[in-house]
């Protein structure tokens, strides 16, 4: 928000030299008063508006939350994709509705094809959510139906980066096999 101050001598002198010289009755100075006060008295409400409304808690910026992501990667690959997994291809398949080989060449397959599921640094250096945490939240999205915001627990995403991914996915998966599949 902006607050614009005039200030009083600029504002009287604007006033002072409108005034015709001819015109120096008791009654236009009694105005004139009258009119600077109220022009100071709006000053000093706008001055103390200016201050509520820079320090009303609604205007500041989002609170950050770090969500881990490092951490949330970690885990999805020792669920699911390092050599000896804490969940076999059973479980694999009953969560993901499809086995292992399949999800990672659909995984490659979108990742090479759009930027944003590529994992790429943010603006602090930190490298952003994995490919698998992307395209992993948009496909429980799919295969489940649910929110996304059931996702921040398990793979420490936020609801818009899982809405994203969502949208993201899906353009991917269409652009690299709508042709061959759909």
């Amino acid at each position: 928000m902006i607050c614009f101050v005039i200030h009083p001598e600029i504002f009287h002198s604007k006033m002072s030299s409108s005034e015709n010289s001819s015109e120096s009755s008791d009654s236009s100075s009694e105005y004139n008063e009258w009119e600077a006060q109220v022009f100071q008295e709006d000053l000093q409400l706008d001055a103390i508006m200016c201050r509520l409304l820079i320090n009303m808690p609604g205007t500041s910026r989002r609170r950050y939350c770090d969500r881990e992501r490092e951490q949330g990667d970690a885990r999805l690959m020792e669920d699911y994709f390092v050599e000896n997994p804490t969940y076999d291809q059973a479980t694999f398949r009953r969560r993901f509705r499809m086995r292992r080989p399949l999800f990672l060449r659909i995984v490659a397959a979108v990742t090479t094809n759009d930027i944003y599921i590529q994992q790429r640094p943010d603006a602090t250096g930190r490298q952003g959510l994995s490919p698998l945490q992307k395209c992993t939240g948009a496909m429980r999205v799919l295969a489940y139906g649910t929110s996304a915001d059931a996702h921040d627990e398990d793979l420490r995403m936020s609801a818009t980066a899982t809405r994203t991914a969502f949208i993201k996915f899906i353009e991917g998966f269409i652009s690299c096999f709508g042709q061959e599949y759909l």
